[in-house]
């Protein structure tokens, strides 16, 4: 049982801060981090030993938070419905909403690890050392994956 609570301690707050990242919420971020761990005890004599345990962890808690997204698809949470644009706005928010989701798709198109590292980067706004950790990479390694995702988005952008 120590084993389980130094692997806690020591790896709690990565796992939340992953999932934090990837929610944006942080009592969803608290929910299934708990439940990373639960499940990362339930199938611990699964452990290989191929990848950093912290990268295990993040991977059990990724799924968990697409598992937990596709139970919870139906819900709307307030601060992301959109605030109601003035008649003259109204132009402009189509032009930047459509920018957004064509940067959305093509951030979805592309190939791991681009898309996560990006996402990570962007979105969670980690260092290039912590997503260096999760990959159980260098920092360069994150570092540069990031700049070919930027160029792979920017590529695609050009004809937009």
């Amino acid at each position: 049982m120590a084993d389980l609570e130094k692997i806690y301690s020591a790896y709690f707050r990565d796992v939340f801060l992953y999932l934090y990242s990837l929610s944006g919420d942080r009592h969803i971020a608290e929910d299934i981090t708990s439940e990373t761990f639960l499940k990362a005890i339930e199938s611990i004599d699964g452990f290989k030993g191929t990848c950093d345990l912290r990268v295990w962890l993040c991977q059990i808690a990724k799924n968990s938070y697409f598992s937990y997204l596709r139970k919870n698809k139906r819900l709307v949470y307030m601060k992301e419905l959109p605030e109601k644009a003035a008649d003259h706005d109204l132009e402009q928010a189509i032009t930047l909403s459509e920018a957004s989701m064509k940067v959305h798709e093509i951030l979805h198109s592309l190939g791991e690890p681009y898309k996560e590292v990006f996402s990570l980067r962007v979105f969670g706004e980690l260092s290039f050392k912590k997503i260096a950790a999760l990959f159980g990479k260098s920092e360069n390694w994150a570092c540069v994956t990031y700049h070919r995702a930027r160029q792979k988005i920017k590529k695609q952008l050009e004809g937009y």
